[in-house]
């Protein structure tokens, strides 16, 4: 049985869906703050199969051993945690509370059970504002513009001294922008609230939620002057989380960096318009002043995930736009 943390988020619901395709088991843990139960039930119609979920906060860590008592867990995919970028710079205290202390009651789980098969969710804003792009596993890990960047750095750092201290088998897996949603259109990006990222506040708009895309940063040293970055599709994303734990399965007993992404670079007015050409939808935009804590540009070198993983992203950018679309129409609400 795999431990899907935050499993009913947006990564983590596409995540199940291919972990019980390829005849997992899973056990959620989520608290449903920034998720819905729903996604877990959308993912029972999608696969056939059933979920068990336990809704707590990972920061309650005798919770966390009560509750899991009776379940054999082989291997944790930890994704719970904050993420928006925004978010993290005016309220970074909610940030590091919960992504640090989360991972460390997680680790300390682990050690407790005996697990050692782990996979962590981590992020290309590790590299900061990169002065050579691609990036690859070997760039250097920089000082994080935000403390969202800024917690997943830490996040492997902790990774790393237990690792040092007790020996398991870890992948760090280091994704770019994921976008788009699940080909049957029943579960995809659904935040509480307004929309911290680009996707799905681009197909708020279109579809009249939003009155308005406010696009940040229009003078960067890019071709069009918005932001660049690898947007890749979800279900790719899933299915590399998915190799992770059956590479784990070979006890490398290390932990590994890996890039998780295209390799090509995008910007956000290219977004915009491919949407547009996908859909026929006019996007009403506004370039705004810059955001602090964003990035002019950055993109992957992901060769490592093939020569490890045996993974590579297959889906287009158009298949992104086009997923996306479909599950916005699809919300009943």
């Amino acid at each position: 049985m795999i431990l899907v943390t935050g499993g009913a988020g947006y990564i983590g619901s596409h995540t199940i869906v291919e972990l019980l395709n390829k005849n997992f088991e899973v056990l959620v843990i989520d608290n449903f703050s920034n998720s819905e139960l729903s996604a877990l039930n959308s993912i029972e119609k999608i696969t056939g199969k059933s979920i068990s979920f336990i809704e707590m906060d990972l920061r309650n860590y005798d919770l966390l051993i009560e509750k899991t008592k009776e379940f054999d867990i082989e291997g944790i995919i930890h994704f719970a945690a904050y993420k928006s970028v925004g978010e993290s710079v005016f309220e970074p205290l909610k940030y590091y509370d919960n992504n640090i202390n989360s991972l460390i009651n997680i680790l300390n789980f682990l050690k407790e059970r005996s697990i050692s098969n782990f996979v962590f969710s981590s992020s290309c804003t590790v590299y900061g504002s990169p002065e050579i792009i691609p990036v690859t596993e070997k760039s250097e890990v920089k000082k994080g513009e935000s403390p969202y960047g800024k917690s997943k750095i830490i996040g492997e750092e902790i990774i790393n001294d237990f690792n040092a201290s007790h020996t398991f088998s870890a992948i760090n897996l280091r994704y770019f922008n994921p976008i788009g949603a699940h080909s049957s259109g029943l579960i995809g990006d659904k935040p509480s609230g307004k929309p911290n990222n680009l996707l799905p506040f681009v197909t708020q708009v279109a579809i009249g939620k939003r009155e308005v895309l406010s696009i940040f940063g229009g003078d960067y040293d890019t071709p069009d002057g918005t932001c660049l970055r690898d947007y890749i599709h979800v279900t790719d994303l899933a299915k590399a989380h998915v190799s992770a734990i059956e590479y784990n399965r070979k006890n490398h007993n290390k932990v590994i960096p890996i890039n998780l992404g295209t390799g090509n670079g995008s910007s956000v007015l290219e977004i915009v318009n491919t949407f547009e050409k996908v859909t026929k939808i006019k996007i009403n935009f506004k370039i705004n002043p810059r955001r602090k804590g964003d990035v002019p540009a950055i993109f992957g070198d992901c060769s490592l995930s093939k020569k490890l993983l045996g993974w590579e992203a297959q889906l287009s950018l158009e298949d992104m736009l086009s997923s996306a679309w479909n599950f916005e129409k699809n919300i009943k609400n």
